[in-house]
């Protein structure tokens, strides 16, 4: 995604570079991408506000020299492009949090490993790997136990705030091992979406596997 770069350039305008010591970081994960700089937002700036794209410069040179070398674009568009960008690939909308003394973005990818190769492609060895169920894993079905969830409920029960955690390490293994299923598959985003124990989780779960 062209979005990432510039978020990427986003990062060091808006770093906080008073935090000696404090390193922008980018982790790239199969399924989605983590920018973090150290310094939260400015003072009287929200996550809403640059959702809709107010932006105030913290590094003012910075910015005008990467905005001369078209590393960045207008100031303030980058997070509403990626927005809509996000939307037109049907997937999960990136997430902008305050952690401590830091900006995390989580951008999320296609259902790609790596450029070019599919999941398709490695679908044999995913199927060898989810069978170690992981303690995440483990833990969804014991909360999964006695009736379906929503996935409010099912991270109140695994004491989960970060629904991405939620959905990469726990929710989406469980399903793609066969352990849980959708109660409204067609209807994947409906807000009323519950998740249950499948035949195979419940043995799974009966094994303490």
């Amino acid at each position: 995604m062209q979005g990432i770069l510039e978020t990427r350039a986003g990062a060091i305008v808006h770093a906080d570079y008073s935090q000696i010591g404090a390193p922008l970081r980018v982790a790239i994960y199969d399924d989605r991408v983590e920018i973090e700089n150290p310094g939260i937002l400015l003072p009287g700036m929200t996550i809403e506000d640059v959702k809709q794209g107010v932006s105030k410069i913290r590094n003012r040179v910075i910015a005008r020299v990467f905005r001369e070398l078209g590393l960045i674009e207008q100031w303030g568009s980058g997070f509403c492009r990626i927005l809509d960008e996000a939307e037109r690939q049907n997937l999960p909308e990136p997430v902008l949090e305050e952690i401590g003394m830091k900006v995390r973005f989580t951008v999320f990818l296609a259902e790609e490993i790596s450029p070019g190769i599919k999941r398709e492609a490695v679908e044999g060895t995913e199927e060898q790997v989810t069978e170690q169920v992981t303690e995440q894993v483990q833990r969804l079905l014991i909360c999964l136990k006695e009736k379906p969830s929503g996935a409010r409920d099912a991270m109140q029960c695994l004491g989960l705030s970060h629904r991405p955690t939620f959905l990469y390490d726990y929710l989406r293994p469980a399903i793609r091992a066969g352990f849980v299923q959708m109660t409204q598959p067609d209807s994947p985003k409906s807000p009323t979406q519950k998740y249950r124990l499948t035949e195979k989780g419940k043995r799974r779960l009966e094994r303490g596997e």
